[in-house]
């Protein structure tokens, strides 16, 4: 969930073709042999949307949900009452967090098919759900942007949590990479993936059907949380999100119906793709003016975010800090922006001489 405070509301009105979503743990068909699944989740963005592709003598299902009390329960209803019993005979994850791949393994190893993932995404799945918490890190990313000890020892705690949304992922994947067409149900999908919302998301376009599974990168009410990995405390993951969508609205029709991991369908993706983008560059010049005296990224929330972000709300700082510092790494990689750590071991951000507001 992206918290920034964009510099005006987005003009996108989504068009939503169908009259509602499906109750939480139910599903719907969309076309013959695409189906709509949307699963709850125990946190603020309560579902999420999964899909079931008819796939000759079985079901390819994109993403998973979280491993979680009564969720195998609503898959094990699904699968007979809904999916008529017919076997899974593969699994889409499109990226690694623990709503889309949380329960991969389980499906993977109760029907003995493949996990079909990118490779970094697979990897850095394997690293949240094995994640201690106590990772070095994780802990320099943290205290160079502010936090005391107990708060990243708080914060830690809740990565122990995120790591046990995930049954035991398979130990192999049938890799999908960026470009590849995959033959569903007699139907090609090709793969288009891009970085910054995590690093190889993987979303799938269907010419034939007029469908775009877009995963997280493209939503429909917010814009995707673009946050720096404490594996990469320098990158810039903003960059990137720049660089797929260019691509995704180059390659993918603008009438398209999307289908997103979260909200409703819609249809208008390259007006939603401006927005975004229009959005997240708003919001860029609007931090340069605050950094004209050297700032800590904490001192900058109440420039970018639209709510308050209290240090006693330890998952909404985290999410407040990675989206921080994804836009001070950005402004830092263009050189608008240099940093300095200070005698105190935390960093502040400032504006080049001779860069323009």
């Amino acid at each position: 969930m992206n918290l920034l405070q964009p510099t005006k509301r987005g003009v996108f009105a989504p068009i939503h073709p169908l009259p509602a979503p499906p109750e939480t743990g139910k599903m719907m068909e969309l076309v013959p042999g695409v189906h709509w699944l949307r699963m709850g989740l125990p946190i603020a963005l309560d579902h999420i949307n999964l899909w079931a592709l008819a796939d000759g003598h079985g079901w390819t299902i994109v993403d998973t949900g979280i491993d979680h009390p009564g969720s195998t329960e609503t898959w094990e209803r699904l699968l007979r009452e809904d999916l008529g019993n017919v076997p899974v005979t593969r699994v889409i994850v499109t990226h690694m967090h623990a709503d889309h791949a949380g329960l991969a393994g389980w499906l993977v190893e109760k029907f003995g098919c493949k996990l079909w993932m990118t490779r970094t995404e697979y990897l850095s799945a394997q690293a949240i759900a094995g994640s201690s918490g106590e990772e070095p890190a994780f802990r320099a990313l943290h205290s160079k942007a502010g936090w005391t000890a107990a708060e990243i020892a708080e914060l830690g705690a809740r990565k122990r949590t995120i790591a046990g949304f995930y049954a035991p992922l398979p130990g192999s994947i049938r890799r999908m990479r960026d470009n590849d067409t995959l033959e569903i149900g007699g139907k090609l999908w090709r793969v288009i993936a891009g970085g910054g919302h995590s690093p190889e998301h993987a979303c799938l376009h269907c010419p034939e059907l007029g469908l775009f599974i877009s995963g997280d990168m493209v939503l429909p009410g917010i814009s995707s949380n673009i946050s720096v990995d404490p594996v990469e405390p320098d990158g810039d993951p903003l960059a990137e999100w720049f660089t797929t969508l260019s691509r995704i609205r180059e390659k993918v029709p603008n009438d398209v119906l999307v289908l997103p991991s979260h909200g409703r369908c819609f249809t208008g993706l390259h007006e939603r793709i401006d927005v975004l983008v229009g959005e997240q560059r708003g919001v860029l010049k609007q931090l340069l003016p605050a950094l004209v005296q050297p700032k800590r990224a904490d001192e900058l929330f109440g420039v970018l975010f639209k709510r308050p972000i209290s240090r006693s709300d330890i998952p909404l700082m985290g999410l407040a800090t990675g989206e921080t510092l994804a836009l001070l790494n950005h402004l830092v990689t263009r050189g608008s922006v240099h940093r300095r750590t200070g005698a105190d071991g935390v960093t502040v951000y400032q504006l080049t001489n001779g860069a323009t507001l």
